[in-house]
């Protein structure tokens, strides 16, 4: 009977050192790859909150999630952990990059921003900036010409209720953002 136990103990002891040493270890390419993917995330969500294309709500909720993720992900980091953890954690951050694709699809088709509220925005912007002194008057001037040309050719565009095709949509929407961005520079 005792060899019977001996063999037992050594089989159950060879099994779990043959199976610790195969599964547990140190994974930095995984923990590599997760800190791509939610600096990845991260980045997505400041860029639907600039767009416009997620609400604050949205982006707080998603922020919260990533930061229990990125939590997590600490703690596996450097660790001797099983690999089915850092697959659990990149499901995770596949999941939640997968619902913040969907909530930026979602509201950019729904609500693009329209030429004509962004050419009003960035006129008072350029207006708020040269009343509170932090415009000086050259600048103003080039803004105010820059934005009156733009204004200039999304009326002409749109002249009679015709819709902007899809490059005149473009090149208004990218000469606004470039001139927003010079904006900016002068909060």
């Amino acid at each position: 009977m005792k060899p019977n136990i001996f063999t037992a103990l050594l089989m159950v002891f060879g099994l779990t050192m043959f199976s610790g040493c195969a599964t547990v270890h140190t994974w930095p390419d995984d923990a590599r790859s997760a800190e791509n993917k939610m600096v990845a995330i991260q980045e997505k969500i400041g860029d639907g909150l600039k767009t416009g294309a997620l609400t604050p709500d949205q982006s707080q909720m998603f922020l919260t999630t990533l930061k229990v993720i990125r939590t997590d992900y600490t703690e596996l980091r450097d660790k001797r952990v099983y690999r089915d953890e850092w697959s659990k954690l990149h499901g995770r951050l596949d999941v939640l990059g997968n619902e913040i694709d969907s909530a930026l699809a979602r509201t950019t088709r729904i609500q693009e921003p329209r030429s004509d509220d962004r050419i009003f925005m960035l006129q008072r912007k350029i207006d708020e900036a040269r009343i509170s002194g932090r415009l000086p008057l050259a600048e103003e001037r080039g803004f105010q010409t820059r934005l009156d040309s733009i204004r200039n050719d999304n009326l002409r565009i749109t002249e009679g209720g015709r819709t902007a095709t899809p490059d005149e949509r473009a090149d208004i929407s990218g000469r606004l953002d470039a001139l927003e961005q010079a904006l900016n520079r002068y909060r």
